[in-house]
């Protein structure tokens, strides 16, 4: 049963009848998640020249546009390339650190001009859906009320609003990580997809990178060196002949030592005393375990560790756990490709959410 539903959430989909605009696209996890539903992704919008290149070389769209949403003629800028009345969905992630800085009731605030420029967009083009990601704090912030006046402010241009904390483990995603996420519609309201796994299915670290090169030599690897030992694996592959961004990080001496000292599934605690004291917080020292989901990707590297090698994982192994295929690769910097990976929506979470999406514009 768990094959079978794996199985469907990588089938690709064909509804290219509905084209997406993303902004604050990245390098593309929400998009490729839409358009692996079937969709069109009609345009990618971003400021980071890494991200964008990303989507570029992975073919998402045929407008990668570099917008300031900050410019007061952005939409005219994006109208160029796109028509208003050729946007049926708009999505995307905003920064909501405003939101933190002004409190309640102050949508309009300055500072949360990126927020409020996806809502722009949604106002003016009037799209059959829109889907906003953030991060799961917004949801209490204020006690709420910020999360309320999102969806108070979507409620006044006509969209029906439903908001949901999601977590990818629970949909074929082989990493713990919640996030919140609005879905507006012209018609009726949206309901979220119910979880598709449990403890008792979830996809774990190994059934998600252990036919990957252990890098023993520390020497970047750029074909597989094992077949595969779990059908994730074969279906993230996705047909892949050539292995891309499996580069190891070169760790000091001593930090191998403190790494060799955690146990599977351990972090700083388990460590004996004076060991590891430069780092004292909730993620430090953390080595994944074998048999669960992995811990939420960020846009760092430093905390989180292999369940068995003493490195911390490569963008590679990271991109599995944030379900983009292997035929997926990643530009720029070592540093900047670990970003852009951790900022992403797992790809398979967003399949399924747009696939919900489509349906629910297809009942009503």
């Amino acid at each position: 049963m768990t094959d079978e539903i794996l199985k469907r959430i990588f089938q690709k989909g064909h509804r290219k009848s509905l084209k997406v605009v993303d902004l604050f696209s990245g390098c593309g996890g929400i998009s490729l998640g839409f358009k692996l539903a079937g969709f069109e992704i009609k345009g990618m919008v971003d400021f980071d020249e890494d991200s964008l290149l990303t989507a570029k070389k992975n073919n998402l769209s045929k407008n990668i546009l570099n917008i300031d949403l900050y410019k007061k003629d952005w939409m005219d800028e994006l109208y160029h390339h796109i028509p208003p009345n050729e946007i049926d969905i708009v999505v995307g992630g905003p920064p909501c650190q405003g939101f933190s800085l002004t409190g309640p009731r102050n949508f309009d605030d300055k500072r949360n001009i990126l927020y409020k420029a996806l809502f722009d967009l949604v106002k003016e083009t009037k799209p059959k859906a829109f889907l906003i990601e953030n991060v799961k704090g917004m949801a209490t912030l204020y006690k709420g009320l910020i999360k309320k006046e999102i969806i108070d402010k979507f409620s006044d241009i006509g969209y029906s609003v439903n908001a949901k904390i999601l977590n990818s483990k629970e949909f074929g995603v082989p990493q713990s990580r919640e996030r919140l996420f609005y879905v507006g519609l012209q018609n009726g309201i949206f309901e979220f997809p119910e979880p598709l796994f449990n403890s008792s299915n979830y996809i774990n670290c190994k059934d998600a990178i252990d036919d990957l090169p252990s890098l023993a030599d520390l020497t970047e690897k750029n074909v597989y060196d094992k077949n595969e030992n779990s059908l994730y694996q074969t279906l993230i592959k996705d047909g892949s002949k050539i292995l891309t961004n499996h580069q190891p990080t070169r760790h000091t001496q001593e930090v191998i030592n403190v790494i060799s000292q955690v146990p599977e599934g351990g972090n700083y605690k388990d460590l004996p005393p004076g060991v590891g004291e430069s780092r004292k917080f909730n993620e430090a020292w953390s080595r994944y375990h074998s048999l669960k989901p992995s811990k939420t990707i960020d846009t760092g590297h430093r905390n989180h560790f292999h369940y068995l090698y003493n490195r911390v994982p490569t963008v590679r192994e990271n991109c599995r756990f944030q379900s983009f295929p292997d035929s997926f690769t990643v530009h720029g910097s070592k540093t900047s490709q670990n970003k852009q990976i951790g900022n992403a929506v797992p790809v398979l979470l967003a399949k399924v959410l747009a696939e919900k999406i489509y349906e629910q514009i297809e009942c009503n």
